[in-house]
């Protein structure tokens, strides 16, 4: 098996491929080891002790390590837990039965007035076809999580939280393409 690499915009965050499914739908976002529990994978990763992030995507895993690790010293081991995790079939998630649940990804979500139904259809399809493609090749996701008022509420994950161009990404690319589509839009905010 061979899981190929890739540098993120976020030089603390690489994204590895492992050249198949990771998660059949949707994207899992990992910040904490207590979070990490629901899965045997992000946990392994986590107790490296220099994994400070574990992101799931349909086909690559995005790893961040803490302040200080050189990637050159985390990359083999956080593949040789990759390898044997993707070799050996083992599950991506603990059964909900051994006392983990999956967070809702409905999570910090702002209600949407029912009268901003149209404009918040135009956002959703903008994000979902043009903005979440791009940021999922950069080991990362982004997620609607409401409008009121002109401002767009989106949750940055995986590499994309905490990278050095995320607030340029959100105001310059994000905002920008949203207000130039829906006019509505007046402002982005991260959540």
């Amino acid at each position: 098996m061979l899981i190929e690499t890739e540098s993120t915009p976020n030089p603390a965050t690489v994204k590895f491929l492992p050249g198949r499914t990771v998660m059949d739908g949707g994207t899992r976002d990992f910040a904490t080891p207590e979070e990490a529990e629901a899965s045997p994978l992000a946990t392994a990763l986590f107790d490296l002790g220099d994994v400070t992030g574990v992101f799931f995507g349909r086909d690559f895993v995005s790893v961040t390590a803490a302040p200080g690790v050189e990637w050159h010293v985390l990359k083999p081991d956080v593949l040789g837990i990759l390898m044997d995790h993707f070799t050996a079939q083992m599950p991506l998630f603990r059964a909900p039965s051994a006392g983990f649940s999956v967070p809702s990804e409905e999570a910090e979500t702002f209600a949407d007035d029912p009268a901003d139904a149209d404009i918040v259809a135009q956002i959703r399809d903008l994000i979902e076809t043009r903005v979440r493609p791009a940021v999922a090749n950069d080991g990362g996701d982004i997620v609607y999580r409401g409008f009121d008022k002109g401002r767009v509420y989106l949750k940055m994950q995986g590499a994309c939280a905490g990278c050095p161009s995320s607030s340029a990404t959100l105001k310059n690319g994000i905002e920008q393409l949203l207000r130039h589509y829906v006019p509505e839009v007046t402002e982005v905010r991260a959540v």
